[in-house]
């Protein structure tokens, strides 16, 4: 702040405001001593007249005058604009002087607040990297619509270079596939990298240590790092990240409009590399891009494979001969209805197994608010396809040796419809698991029970329904990562 300003401030708040010297010492952080000197050769000191107005030195012309209502609607509009932003607007309206007179202008109309110090420990080249979320409501000007969007930040602790996205979701799958893209963008892989206790990656903490999560460990010893997470309520341990979204917030989603997501996403890899690289850092007072360039030699090669993040399930296929998966039905071959398979889901792609392991379905994944229900060659009999009953009895009789017994009671005392109510006992493995149903006929049998009706009630009532089962896989080569341009 130029000596004219720090002068026409502290005499306002003394007079104005009736701050007294050291309150005003602490808000502006200037000794008391300077202060007092300054009341002093204004007279105000001297002064005994009360509410005597002292007249305030005049301002020399300054090359933001013409600017200053321009300035003025900006800030009513984007209250926290940085001075590196207001300065990308300025010079569209013509402005031609330098971005230090636009920050002292900021910082003169601006209301200083009271700040805590706080200690900030750099790292060694290619020690750390931090990564966070931050979700922020955004209105698109195509729908007039706010909607939340999540930001996935990651960044070299030492050189300050940043690798921002937009995301989906905070789920680990979506995690480690920003990771992978974060290690592409930045052509290597920091010996350590720290979080925030997110679920993640932390299950727990015992004893006052961390316990990271097996697959995300899994994941930390496929890239060779080692990771870190920050102290429960001690936010202040990860400013580095927390500190470049604040910066994100003020000098990017301030002062701009987006049409819709891929406009936000085109917009943000623009500001990335033509912003926040070439900036001069406030700590390092160098730009990113070229403490990147002193750091990306220490930085930790990339492997040969990407690690694969595909989520592996296993899926029974229901009466409809398909695989249910967010609601939308992926299409499976007939002979497969009510077997249960394994099931990959990757990026962009859905694939079903046989029990053996031999690939039998492959579809795109569903794209979001689509009305079709059905993905693949789905076709529409006129009644549910059923299945063999032989072949349905054979499924049973799978189950356990003591199926065929009650099967046969089943034929004797249902003689005309024993055909409906063993197809419905098969059914019955699509949402319960088989060691359930066997419990459900056991008690049906011992109460001479065989109506497929009543054993469903009785899982409704005394059994979960079937869950996913997560099954862990070695990681394999993943080609569907492309280094980012």
């Amino acid at each position: 702040m130029k000596d004219e300003n720090i002068e026409n401030t502290v005499i306002t708040l003394h007079l104005q405001k009736g701050w007294s010297i050291r309150r005003i010492s602490r808000e502006l952080h200037i000794s008391r001593k300077r202060i007092r000197r300054v009341l002093v050769s204004n007279s105000v000191l001297r002064d005994t007249t009360p509410g005597a107005e002292i007249p305030l030195k005049k301002k020399r012309p300054s090359q933001l005058d013409p600017y200053k209502e321009f300035i003025t609607g900006l800030l009513e509009k984007y209250n926290n604009i940085t001075g590196q932003r207001m300065y990308e607007h300025l010079k569209e309206k013509g402005f031609d002087g330098e971005i230090s007179i636009v920050r002292d202008y900021l910082k003169s109309i601006r209301v200083v607040g009271s700040k805590t110090p706080v200690r900030m420990v750099e790292t060694d080249p290619g020690q750390l990297a931090a990564h966070d979320w931050s979700d922020y409501n955004i209105t698109f000007t195509s729908t007039g619509k706010t909607e939340q969007v999540t930001f996935f930040s990651y960044i070299l602790c030492y050189s300050r270079r940043q690798y921002i996205s937009v995301v989906d979701d905070k789920k680990q799958q979506t995690l480690f596939c920003e990771f992978i893209a974060a290690f592409i963008y930045l052509d290597g892989v920091t010996r350590e990298i720290r979080g925030d206790n997110q679920k993640a990656c932390v299950d727990r903490w015992e004893m006052g240590k961390p316990v990271f999560n097996r697959k995300f460990l899994e994941f930390a010893t496929w890239y060779r790092f080692t990771p870190r997470t920050i102290t429960p309520r001690r936010p202040q341990e990860n400013l580095k990240v927390e500190r470049p979204f604040f910066y994100l917030e003020r000098s990017f989603l301030n002062g701009r409009e987006f049409k819709d997501r891929e406009d936000l996403k085109k917009q943000l890899r623009q500001w990335l590399k033509e912003v926040n690289d070439v900036r001069i850092h406030a700590t390092t007072k160098k730009r990113p891009i070229d403490m990147y360039a002193e750091e990306h030699p220490y930085l930790q090669r990339l492997p040969a494979n990407h690690y694969d993040t595909s989520l592996v399930t296993q899926k029974v296929v229901n009466q409809e001969s398909c695989i249910l998966w967010e609601g939308y039905q992926y299409v499976v071959p007939e002979k497969y209805m009510f077997e249960l398979c394994p099931v990959r889901i990757t990026e962009n792609q859905l694939i079903v197994y046989t029990p053996e392991g031999e690939q039998i379905a492959c579809h795109p994944l569903a794209e979001k608010g689509r009305k079709e229900r059905y993905v693949g060659d789905h076709k529409k009999p006129r009644k549910k396809p059923d299945l063999a009953i032989a072949d349905v009895i054979s499924r049973l009789e799978a189950f356990s040796p003591e199926m065929s017994q009650y099967i046969d009671q089943v034929k004797r005392h249902k003689s005309g419809s024993w055909r409906h109510h063993l197809r419905i006992l098969l059914a019955l493995k699509v949402n319960y698991r088989v060691e359930d149903i066997l419990v459900a006929i056991r008690r049906a049998w011992q109460y001479k029970v065989f109506e497929a009706g009543t054993i469903e009630r009785f899982l409704e009532n005394n059994s979960e329904p079937r869950y996913s089962i997560r099954l862990s896989f070695k990681p394999k080569n993943n080609n569907g990562y492309e280094q980012q341009k």
